[in-house]
């Protein structure tokens, strides 16, 4: 390395939350981060990936109404950078000679001055961009300012042709705009992609991407720079929105990025607890809901719920409601009382029992002379259900389910009755994390969480046999397996799709596997039915997971 650099560049990396279909909002939001990034002295700012729509925008993106409302968006930024003000790298769909394309423009001198449209459009799990947008071509460098940009969109580092095209064609370091979301593991696997591409082309990295939640996706920034000789120069905080101006310096070798704030990355189960925060808040938030109601059993799930939405809301935007039974213990009331004193929420019980009572009598004549079964435990969980719903319509606040991935996988929950709501922050958490995640909460809590310090969560809470409290002496382990069992076989049939014998020859009983593998399978249906919730496993139910609910195959152990 020589002794001087020969140029230099500021470049600030905006890691914010944009909206889905809020064109206008977005926009102003790009143009206030380009106004602290001139007051840094940027040369340039770099958003993420479709910034102006918001990502993902799934089928909106092909509305002729939105693609021109997203262009005359871009347009009008382009036109303010006649200011002299620092250029604009930015994503957004892009229409051109008929195809619509994934597309990063830079805008510069009053106008839009460079395209670049993703060539890479991946098509599994998540996402489904080859639905919507055409492939681009293999693309070469932006020429901005004496400097010859590379700009590979999110899933085009994933592969070593787009980085290869960009390094023969002369790029001399790499922006790179994202939208990639949360789950766990993801910061290795992204880490290493970037290593491997910075490796192949001997070019710097600089990573940029989304924050936010949106429906079930929860995208957790994390942005940093990698310089060649793949030291990290700066990383940025993940669940946190940013703006980071980077220095970068023009040597004989090549660029680089001057080293700056490396900040510490949440990860296991912090990252998760703050991605189900992120996401429930962006749902209420996003949606415009005043605030949320659930009902608040006394036990495990529904205790994490209400912490999480506190953390998310704050004590005044959540609404507590205890819906005791005949069947609710003494325990219980305390326990519920408890959490929402410890979270300084609003609490109310309203007793069920006329509502109960009320439909068993509506349905003597039918059910005459037939013995009491589910049916009449499951109307007890409607009752509640339609009890909060009301509520939902009457105050506007949105009622949140407390389902864990547990219940959701085998079918240990009643449609209409406790899976009513419109989001479900524990939907991807099996029962054995509910357990660590209240745990950890009691000792800690993310960044801006809203939320008191401390326990939150009463020791007893955790500490008793889960029960739905449906019968006398009800307990989950009645119906399901020890979660510790449970959980660890359906993490292998979910997740790793691993075949039922492959499971047994692990030394699980084959009894049990071949049980929880039918639980699996029937209850696809009521999952269909499923209030969306944070996705944070590589797997979840809904956009990853998607079964046919009528399905005969059954595997033999």
């Amino acid at each position: 390395m020589s002794s001087a650099p020969a140029d230099q560049l500021l470049i600030a990396l905006a890691q914010l939350n944009p909206v889905v279909g809020d064109v206008a909002g977005n926009a102003e939001k790009a143009r206030a981060a380009r106004v602290e990034a001139a007051g840094q002295g940027a040369d340039l700012i770099v958003f993420t990936e479709l910034f102006i729509a918001g990502y993902p925008p799934e089928d909106l993106v092909l509305k002729p109404a939105f693609q021109l409302a997203c262009r005359q968006a871009v347009e009008a930024l382009a036109a303010e950078t006649a200011d002299g003000g620092p250029a604009v790298l930015i994503g957004s769909p892009w229409v051109e000679a008929g195809r619509l394309y994934n597309a990063v423009l830079l805008l510069d001198g009053g106008a839009v001055a460079a395209a670049r449209y993703k060539v890479d459009l991946p098509n599994y799990g998540v996402f489904d961009e080859k639905r919507v947008f055409a492939p681009g071509p293999l693309p070469g460098p932006i020429a901005f300012r004496g400097v010859r940009l590379g700009v590979p969109i999110c899933e085009d580092i994933w592969t070593p042709d787009v980085v290869e095209c960009l390094s023969e064609t002369g790029a001399e370091l790499l922006l790179v705009p994202n939208g990639s979301p949360y789950r766990r593991s993801v910061y290795d696997e992204r880490m290493n992609i970037a290593v491997s591409r910075v490796v192949e082309s001997g070019l710097p990295l600089a990573y940029v991407n989304q924050l936010g939640g949106q429906d079930e996706l929860v995208f957790d920034g994390g942005s940093f720079v990698l310089n060649a000789d793949r030291t990290l120069a700066t990383q940025m905080p993940n669940f946190q929105e940013r703006i980071r101006l980077t220095r970068w310096e023009r040597w004989a070798d090549g660029w680089r990025c001057e080293t700056s704030v490396r900040a510490p990355l949440l990860q296991d189960d912090e990252a998760d607890y703050a991605a189900c925060v992120i996401g429930l808040r962006d749902y209420v938030e996003k949606n415009r809901f005043p605030g949320v109601v659930l009902g608040l059993s006394g036990g495990v799930d529904s205790a994490l719920v209400a912490a999480m939405a506190v953390d998310a809301l704050g004590s005044e935007r959540v609404h507590c409601v205890m819906l005791p039974y005949r069947f609710t213990s003494n325990e219980s009331l305390s326990d519920a009382a408890g959490v929402a004193e410890a979270l300084d929420c609003r609490y109310d019980i309203v007793p069920i029992a006329e509502a109960v009572e009320g439909l068993e009598q509506v349905l003597k004549p039918l059910f005459d002379g037939r013995p009491r079964d589910v049916t009449e435990e499951n109307l007890q969980s409607r009752a509640r259900g339609t009890i909060l719903m009301s509520i939902s319509n009457k105050f506007g606040s949105m009622v949140v389910t407390t389902g864990n991935k547990s219940e959701m996988s085998t079918g240990y929950a009643t449609l209409y009755g406790d899976m009513n709501g419109g989001y479900n922050p524990l939907k991807d958490l099996y029962k054995t994390q509910v357990f660590r995640l209240c745990h950890l909460r009691n000792r800690w809590k993310p960044a801006g969480a809203l939320g008191p310090d401390g326990v939150v969560i009463p020791e007893n809470v955790i500490m008793k046999p889960p029960t739905a409290e449906l019968r006398e002496n009800q307990k989950d382990q009645d119906s399901l397996p020890p979660y510790d069992v449970l959980d660890a076989i359906l993490e292998r049939l979910v997740e790793r799709e691993m075949p039922v014998a492959s499971i047994v020859a692990e030394g699980f009983e084959a009894p049990l596997v071949a049980r929880v593998e039918r639980m699996l399978n029937i209850a696809e249906y009521k999952r269909r039915q499923a209030a969306p919730g944070v996705k944070v496993t590589p797997r979840n139910f809904g956009r990853d997971r998607r079964y046919p609910i009528t399905n005969r195959f059954r595997e033999t152990v």
